[in-house]
């Protein structure tokens, strides 16, 4: 379940975070607090803006905040990010409504990242929670926790006859990808309307049965052909997605209904009054 350690949720705004097992630290992504904090329609430039005006935060940030690897976009990036400490003093900056809480909200993270080390089954258990406040069904958080499963196997897999590097494990998920959908995989998040939102956590009930069939078929070609490295493996990835497309096409042609869309589970847009920078 790395992928939703990877994210929590703050009144519906995803966080990027990361923890680093030597530290035991929590990092967060510092442009997504900004956004949860302030509900800006366009964080970055607000946490320049912030940075300009607040120069000893700037100097602040500059000095104490690591660039940390998060998933973004589908691929893991170089993100400005910072621990609960760090956090506590960017919202000494920000004039937000939500601080207070924002604040509870760290500590139970951090809370809750101990007890999952002791009990890794607990974390799957708050992926469901955070499925079910995003008002996802029962029916669909059972899928998306299966095809999680069947997604950490193929990875296992790719890991053990030398898929090494992240932008190869893109690579080849994208492969499969296209191969069942006849998208990439950014097309298909445009599709959706989706820009650092998880492409899984937007999908159909349908749409997660196909893709953890092409990743299920990937595997077990894979595994027959004794595929080993990146050439052998993107031919099997073609080969899984290939086994999708034609059930696909089959359930397609059978149902007149398009398994691929653009639905997707974003909130419908209200409006929101914006907290900005103060100018001088």
């Amino acid at each position: 379940m790395e992928n939703n350690k990877s994210l929590a949720v703050f009144e519906e705004k995803q966080v990027r975070r990361y923890y680093d097992e030597k530290t035991e630290v929590w990092y967060f992504s510092i442009v997504d607090i900004v956004e949860a904090l302030t509900d800006s329609t366009n964080p970055t430039d607000y946490l320049k803006k912030l940075r300009k005006r607040d120069v000893e935060l700037g100097s602040y940030l500059g000095t104490n905040c690591p660039q940390v690897e998060m998933l973004t976009n589908g691929k893991k990036r170089k993100t400005l990010a910072g621990n609960v400490q760090d956090i506590f003093r960017i919202i000494q900056s920000i004039p937000s409504p939500k601080a207070e809480t924002f604040k509870q909200w760290l500590a139970k993270v951090g809370y809750e990242r101990v007890q999952e080390i002791n009990d890794p089954s607990l974390s799957m258990d708050r992926a469901r929670e955070n499925w079910q406040q995003m008002g996802r069904s029962e029916k669909w958080i059972q899928q998306r926790m299966t095809g999680q499963e069947t997604r950490n196997k193929l990875t296992d897999f790719w890991k053990e006859v030398g898929i090494k590097q992240q932008d190869e494990f893109a690579m080849l998920t994208n492969i499969i990808h296209k191969e069942w959908t006849d998208l990439t995989v950014k097309q298909h998040k445009q599709l959706k309307g989706l820009k650092s939102q998880n492409l899984r956590d937007h999908m159909s009930e349908a749409e997660l049965i196909f893709t953890a069939l092409a990743e299920l078929s990937t595997r077990q070609i894979a595994d027959s052909d004794d595929a080993k490295g990146l050439v052998e493996n993107a031919e099997a990835s073609k080969k899984g997605g290939a086994v999708a497309k034609n059930a696909r096409k089959e359930l397609e042609t059978r149902t007149g209904k398009s398994v691929v869309t653009g639905e997707n589970f974003l909130p419908l847009a209200k409006e929101i009054k914006k907290v900005e920078p103060k100018k001088k």
